[in-house]
């Protein structure tokens, strides 16, 4: 949803940062590269089938040359305005940390972003459909189980999750808020933390509980991700309930706080790329694909 941040270490600071890409480009080619990695060989091969017939979504600004590339491309055709705009609400899905967990609303006629992750499933696993339809299937995808494995995407707390909550990231202020935070300045630091990149982050995992990440369905990770924004990241910014009213001032978000947050931050897209890659093999591997349903 937001730009990455190319961040610089500093000493004894946090890290100061340039603008680049956000849970974007960074977060999104994170998911995708541990999926792209874990899927069977001949998915692979059928991934770049279709990521090879990528002009065929006739959006030249937002080419698919490889899966990071597939990843990004939901969010890179916002710049073509209308012509998308109705997939604008299936990146996130608002749902109330302060109340029981429930997609029935925010996902009201299949707009929002766990309903998008089964549906672009199904239409991947359809060969029957037109290339160019499995080939945007596949990049929404990629895109939208990245987006629901970053917490601020899948839970809220009347705020558009966390947008309109003012922070600091260390010496970083002016419009940086909750959720550009974990969308960019934390993401990128989490996951470029040594050891880096798509094996680096999934190192610290046996097999055993990577397979395990697999398990359940999009409610069920919904469910999860929703908990870690109401359990990690809301009360990342202040020592008390978030459902206690709004947060005043500026509160800061400090080296010591980035550090504790690193490993939630990481596994989370390490469950994102795991989880993909099932969706992946199913829907390309063996033509199958979660049932329609209403969530």
């Amino acid at each position: 949803m937001l730009r990455w941040i190319a961040a610089i270490a500093a000493s004894l600071s946090l890290v100061i940062a340039a603008p680049a890409a956000a849970y974007w480009e960074y977060g999104h080619g994170i998911v995708a590269r541990i999926a792209y990695n874990e899927v069977q060989p001949e998915t692979r091969a059928k991934i770049r089938a279709l990521m090879a017939q990528d002009r065929l979504l006739q959006t030249p600004e937002c080419r698919i040359r490889n899966v990071e590339d597939a990843s990004y491309w939901a969010d890179c055709i916002k710049q073509y305005g209308d012509r998308y705009a109705y997939a604008f609400s299936w990146h996130y899905q608002n749902v109330s940390i302060c109340k029981d967990f429930d997609l029935s609303g925010p996902c009201k006629d299949g707009h929002c972003v766990a309903a998008q992750v089964e549906r672009q499933a199904r239409l991947l696993a359809d060969t029957a459909l037109p290339t160019r339809d499995r080939v945007e299937a596949l990049a929404f995808l990629m895109h939208f189980v990245g987006d629901l494995h970053q917490p601020m995407h899948a839970g809220d707390n009347e705020d558009l999750g966390g947008n309109r909550v003012a922070a600091n990231y260390g010496l970083i202020g002016g419009r940086t808020n909750l959720h550009s935070i974990w969308d960019g300045y934390l993401a990128e630091r989490s996951i470029s933390t040594p050891p880096g990149g798509a094996r680096g982050v999934i190192a610290p995992f046996t097999r055993a509980e990577l397979e395990a990440m697999k398990g359940g369905n999009v409610v069920d990770w919904s469910r999860e991700m929703w908990a870690m924004s109401r359990d990690v990241a809301y009360p990342s910014l202040v020592d008390r309930n978030p459902c206690d009213g709004e947060v005043e001032g500026r509160p800061t978000l400090t080296e010591e706080d980035v550090q504790a947050l690193i490993p939630a931050a990481r596994e989370a897209a390490v469950k994102g790329g795991m989880r993909l890659a099932k969706l992946l093999d199913d829907a390309l591997l063996r033509g199958e694909a979660p049932p329609f349903r209403r969530l």
